[in-house]
């Protein structure tokens, strides 16, 4: 752990305190891992807080041990980009691994939804309806020292998808500095990084860019048609066919490092 967030369900009647059991991998992160003691002090936040500096007051009582910590807040723990990634379902295995990454980049919202071309079984993943997705969108957030963990929604279909994000039809509060991509290598107008070196206009501080990736299939002509009508922009990372979660990965990548200069 890059950092120990604490949340709601730690905290005391002591509003700058927070109690860690001792069963918790917390815990025992702190205590086996970084051989800390009372006195000590670690890197923590708050989920979806602040982040700062954390004290071992003490280690609990003999009822209900375990480590009672004072936390000073020092910082905003690298608030999320304001980048939302539309993708199709894919199989399980790769959402693990595309959860934590793209937590790890940043990304402030998840959007995935069904396909024509995805398996249908999918939609019935576990891994969403269990709390999975969520711990592993903490860990990436985790691995980047960050505290503010990704949004995660789940659609039927990319219609339903962009009409509850109110991005159909595309003339409804329509902003032309608010960036909408689909990522696709079927007749794309441009390269991603050719698109957004032409995007001198953006600006970071309240828009949002929207990224669309499809399942492993990709897209079907309806949904490309239902991309255009809300005023996407398709765009290519090249004649080679990724894995969704590695195209995600990617265009994220590609996305901080010509917009927001980070990469």
């Amino acid at each position: 752990m890059n950092i120990v967030l604490f949340t709601l369900q730690d905290k005391t009647d002591n509003p700058l305190e927070y109690f860690l059991p001792q069963n918790d991998i917390r815990t025992k992160h702190i205590l086996t891992i970084l051989h800390k003691k009372v006195g000590d002090t670690f890197t923590a936040g708050i989920e979806n807080g602040r982040a700062g500096i954390a004290t071992i007051i003490n280690t609990g009582t003999t009822d209900t041990p375990g480590l009672l910590c004072e936390f000073s807040p020092v910082s905003d723990g690298n608030p999320l980009f304001p980048i939302e990634m539309i993708i199709g379902f894919p199989r399980p295995i790769q959402l693990k691994r595309m959860f934590r990454d793209l937590a790890s980049l940043g990304i402030s919202k998840i959007h995935l939804c069904g396909t024509e071309f995805g398996e249908k079984s999918y939609l019935d993943s576990k891994i969403v309806e269990r709390g999975t997705a969520h711990t592993l969108l903490k860990e990436g957030t985790i691995q980047a020292k960050s505290t503010h963990v990704p949004e995660l929604y789940t659609y039927q279909s990319v219609q339903e998808c962009l009409e509850k994000l109110h991005l159909l039809p595309a003339l409804e509060n329509f902003n032309s500095t608010n960036l909408r991509i689909t990522l696709d290598n079927i007749n794309a107008s441009s390269s991603l990084s050719t698109f957004l070196h032409t995007q001198n206009s953006y600006t970071n501080t309240s828009d949002c860019i929207f990224a669309a990736i499809g399942s492993e299939r990709g897209w079907t002509d309806k949904e490309r048609n239902l991309f255009e009508k809300a005023g996407f922009t398709r765009c290519s990372m090249g004649n080679r066919v990724l894995r969704t979660e590695t195209a995600a990965t990617v265009a994220a990548t590609v996305i901080l490092e010509n917009i927001f200069n980070i990469i």
